[in-house]
């Protein structure tokens, strides 16, 4: 049952100084309770009504490739939805934000549904940052289960350590990446992490460059909901595409500002 008026996120929760040291260390890190069971639950209604209405993928899972078989991906529904709005934009999540990455403000890049369905593939090894045309790593992605999930569901794992290597492979999510980055993350020994449990309104944090990957939804009849969030540094600038997929992005989730611009588009509001 959730409450009719949409609730408060503007209420800050405190990082622990363990927190921000082990995400700085290893690159990521899950901060528990971000938002108590009334918070998630008005939220999740909010969200999951929105994903479906403006969800375009209508292919059975057999028929995708390898990305499209990872997850169901809806973005920016903040744009499209007040409530949905409330959430992407809310105060809590842009203060953690800044906390972990030691700034006094972040920008919002987009907002995304990532939703496994029952028995969803596996999502190859990659890293954020590729995908965005910034000329900073103080960049943080939040990953969170709108569910109660389990470690069979396709919980989020980390190369631990990784995000010290920066940019490392010109390539997007895909089964190429999947072979490229598995070999790198063997290679330099990296500690891989994931958590068991995680329970729906806690989540986890990681750089723009920090390595990760998911498995698959084994479950058979229950859809992994999770909604991430894309923090940018305030006072970054936009830098000139290195892929076409930096180029779609700049187009996209920057309204088309020129490299060299300050990343603070139209679509890109502070948070604090």
């Amino acid at each position: 049952m959730t409450t009719l008026t949409a609730p408060d996120l503007t209420g800050y929760k405190t990082v622990l100084e363990s927190e921000i040291k082990s995400f700085k260390e290893n690159g990521h890190v899950m901060i528990p309770g971000v938002l108590d069971s009334n918070e998630v639950s008005y939220y999740r209604d909010a969200i999951n009504k929105a994903a479906i209405t403006y969800n375009t993928e209508k292919r059975k899972l057999e028929d995708r490739d390898t990305y499209g078989k990872a997850f169901l991906q809806i973005t920016n529904l903040w744009e499209v939805d007040e409530n949905v709005k409330n959430f992407s934009l809310a105060k809590r999540f842009g203060k953690i934000a800044a906390d972990l990455l030691g700034v006094e403000n972040v920008r919002i890049y987009h907002d995304q549904a990532l939703y496994k369905e029952p028995g969803g593939g596996f999502t190859p090894w990659h890293q954020d940052q590729y995908y965005w045309p910034v000329d900073t790593d103080k960049t943080i992605t939040m990953w969170m289960p709108l569910i109660d999930i389990d470690s069979e569901m396709g919980m989020l794992t980390f190369a631990s350590g990784s995000h010290q290597s920066g940019f490392i492979e010109n390539v997007p999510i895909s089964d190429e990446s999947e072979i490229m980055l598995q070999k790198f993350v063997n290679e330099k020994g990296y500690k891989i992490a994931r958590a068991e449990t995680m329970n729906a309104g806690d989540a986890t944090w990681h750089y723009g460059w920090t390595l990760h990957s998911a498995p698959g939804n084994k479950s058979t009849d229950v859809v992994r909901e999770v909604m991430t969030i894309i923090f940018v540094a305030d006072g970054a600038k936009i830098t000139e595409p290195q892929n076409k997929h930096q180029e779609a992005d700049r187009q996209r989730w920057m309204a088309g500002s020129p490299a060299g611009e300050l990343f603070a588009s139209i679509l890109n509001p502070v948070i604090l």
